[in-house]
């Protein structure tokens, strides 16, 4: 698929001299599987969210009208506009796809990037998926240049990671040269921004952030395409984007960037959630469901133990006071305690299980106040994510169980089936029509094969 330069080019230089050669026509059918599904998955998770305050603030704050779609909405945007609401709603209950090897989400980046770009620049479904698997795969690899280095510096892999994803996959749909995709790139080097703050106390920038990512990438490559110029070595420079963004302590492998390119796609490695919180919560709410299958008296509960992965503790677990009694539902969403308090009692964890309502719940708060965690020196945490608790009783009994992987990713993945309800539940959510929801589900399924993408202003509700 293409030949690459000479290993002294630049990594970006290198990897858009890769790009430049995929088509649709050279994708694998993983990949294209793959891009359908998360399609369909995004969309539902716009209209679910599309009443919500925080969308409505970021629709509101969209000054410029034009041809591009925000899914669920009445008024046209242009590019950076459509691109901000989607990817806003779609990472905004943290119910996306996720990447199994570094948890960022790819979808809520990519698909509101190529469906913008595609719409207002009349290209074709197949242009897009080019884009889409392109994007992807960048963002993908990217994410394991230097595994918990991003997080461990105080920024949100997804926001930052997330605008070279972006930039390169308008870069594809758009039709960009290999040389105007290296300066997107570096472009986009200047553009990634996206602080974790917002875990202190529950706010709501993390949800900005895909969808600024998207927005950004897309100027990018804007603006190379009109002959902006930047840094050939953005990743690997002396002031370049992993010295900026990581903990220097752990060292950056660029081999992750263009090693295999075409011959391996990481980005088959998406991975859809069944619950609507926090990546690393799902194993430990699958834990939960487990137990609770048990018929335990939950009101016998003594202590609840769970070895964990170092990486997740300052995110999952602490401080420890606000994870087993959140200031905001957006603040449960990345609570193990709280996650695992609603597995065992829910047996769910899905929309309903996060609003001012449920966090407020006595018997939710007691059990999670009974839920601590002891690090594990051998969990596999980023290459593998998986859960454990160890339920000890009143009367001393001990119940344990574990979860081994990410139920949604490449070991155990969601069918076709539950991916289509899963869909269809977040639109009934954001009470979308049922008749346009039917017929949203069957343009996501043709959507890139189709000769444009216009089609989806018929979803602005």
């Amino acid at each position: 698929m293409g030949s690459l330069p000479e290993p002294s080019a630049a990594i970006a230089e290198q990897f858009s001299a890769w790009a430049g050669s995929v088509t649709a026509d050279v994708l694998p059918d993983a990949v294209a599987a793959k891009a359908s599904h998360s399609l369909l998955d995004v969309a539902g998770l716009c209209l679910a969210a599309r009443k919500l305050d925080y969308v409505r603030a970021v629709v509101n704050s969209c000054e410029s009208r034009g041809g591009a779609t925000a899914i669920g909405h009445s008024q046209g945007l242009d590019m950076a506009g459509a691109a901000l609401v989607n990817g806003t709603a779609i990472h905004g209950e943290d119910f996306d796809d996720t990447f199994e090897g570094t948890p960022v989400h790819p979808g809520a980046v990519v698909i509101p990037t190529v469906l913008a770009a595609a719409e207002v620049d009349n290209r074709s479904g197949r242009e897009a998926l080019a884009g889409y698997a392109v994007g992807c795969e960048l963002l993908c690899r990217l994410a394991v240049v230097a595994p918990t280095a991003i997080h461990r510096a105080g920024f949100h892999p997804t926001a930052v990671l997330g605008t070279f994803g972006a930039a390169a996959a308008a870069s594809v749909t758009l039709g960009l040269n290999a040389h105007q995709m290296t300066n997107a790139l570096g472009i986009a080097g200047s553009m990634a921004s996206g602080i974790i703050e917002y875990l202190a106390e529950g706010t709501s920038t993390k949800r900005l952030h895909p969808g600024w990512a998207a927005q950004s990438g897309l100027k990018a490559a804007v603006l190379a395409k009109n002959g902006f110029d930047g840094p050939r070595t953005v990743f690997e420079g002396q002031h370049g984007f992993f010295f900026g963004f990581s903990d220097p302590s752990i060292k950056s492998d660029f081999s992750h960037i263009t090693g295999d390119l075409g011959s391996v796609w990481r980005m088959t490695g998406l991975a859809f959630k069944p619950y609507a919180c926090g990546t690393m919560c799902q194993p430990f709410v699958d834990c939960a469901i487990q137990l609770a299958k048990r018929g335990i008296d939950l009101d016998q509960v003594g202590t609840i133990v769970c070895n964990v992965g170092e990486g997740t503790v300052h995110r999952l677990w602490e401080p420890l006071a606000e994870k087993r009694q959140p200031t905001t539902p957006y603040s449960a969403k990345f609570s193990v305690p709280y996650a695992i308090a609603v597995g065992l009692l829910a047996g769910v964890a899905g929309l309903d299980q996060f609003t001012e309502q449920t966090i407020k719940d006595p018997k939710i708060l007691r059990l999670a106040s009974k839920i601590s965690y002891h690090i594990d020196p051998d969990d596999e945490y980023p290459a593998n994510y998986s859960g454990h608790i160890r339920m000890t009783l009143d009367d001393g009994q001990v119940h344990e169980v574990r979860q081994p992987h990410l139920r949604g990713g490449g070991r155990e993945p969601l069918s076709d089936a539950e991916l289509r309800a899963k869909f269809r539940a977040n639109a009934a959510v954001g009470k979308f029509p049922e008749v346009l929801t039917a017929e949203l589900e069957n343009w996501c399924e043709g959507a890139f094969q189709a000769r444009d993408l216009r089609g989806l202003a018929r979803f602005r509700g």
